[in-house]
């Protein structure tokens, strides 16, 4: 008779399997806005720490501030409370921010001489993805970063 057992064997090589998640929920009230970007770069450190993630100083800047955009036109254009949810491997992190808010944002055309309004441009610009999307409660926008760019 072989008796099998279930063991794991390690390799010296063990790799996180699951993208590091992390959540935040945001009221509104003054400060959070930094709270968001505090609570992003201690996600990030995290991802230097588990995945071994080489975040350059450029790649961090273009994460915190994708979170300080989309949680502030949360914060601006909605009625309620919101969502941030950071995902991340060594290669990208993905940032989602849901509020109660149904209407989908807006991207103006670049203009240079426009005050304002530049929140989602500035996204769009450091990111590899953006989309936005109707959810049950409101909506998500979510912006995905590749961290190899720098």
């Amino acid at each position: 008779m072989i008796e099998q057992r279930d063991t794991v064997t390690p390799t010296g090589f063990d790799v996180p399997v699951e993208p590091l998640r992390r959540a935040a929920h945001y009221t509104g009230e003054p400060g959070c806005i930094a709270e968001a970007r505090a609570f992003a770069a201690v996600f990030l450190e995290r991802l230097r720490t588990e995945w071994c993630a080489d975040i350059d100083d450029r790649s961090e800047d273009a994460v915190l501030l994708v979170v300080s955009e989309l949680i502030t036109n949360a914060d601006r254009h909605s009625n309620g409370p919101y969502i941030l949810e950071l995902e991340g491997t060594d290669d990208e992190v993905s940032v989602c921010v849901y509020d109660s808010s149904a209407a989908l944002p807006l991207r103006f055309p670049r203009d240079p001489e426009r005050v304002g309004r530049h929140g989602l441009e500035i996204v769009h610009a450091l990111s590899a993805e953006v989309t936005a999307e109707r959810v049950p409660v409101g909506k998500r926008v979510r912006a995905v970063l590749d961290l190899a760019d720098g």
